[in-house]
C-alpha cells in the first residue's frame, strides 16, 4: 500500500475577464500546475487533480524551511 503524504503547495485563485476562475501554484521552480472553473472551487478542485498527476510524474518536492533575522 502507498504511504500518504500531505503536501502544502501555495495557489494564487483569481477570475479573469470572462468570469472563468483560474488556480495557479508552482510545485517547483519550472514546473507549475494550473486548473480552471466556473467557480472558485471547482478551479481549486481541477488544480488539486493537475498537481496530483505532476507528483505521480516527478515525485514529491523536497521542501525546506528557513528562518531569517531582520
Amino acid at each position: 500500500m502507498a504511504e500518504s503524504r500531505t503536501i502544502t503547495v501555495p495557489v494564487v485563485v483569481e477570475r479573469d475577464e470572462d468570469g472563468v476562475w483560474c488556480a495557479h501554484a508552482q510545485l517547483r521552480p519550472g514546473l507549475g500546475a494550473h486548473g480552471e472553473g466556473d467557480t472558485e472551487e471547482a478551479a481549486l478542485e481541477d488544480l488539486r487533480d493537475a498537481l496530483t498527476g505532476l507528483i505521480e510524474e516527478f515525485g514529491v518536492p523536497r521542501e525546506l524551511s528557513i528562518t531569517v533575522a531582520a
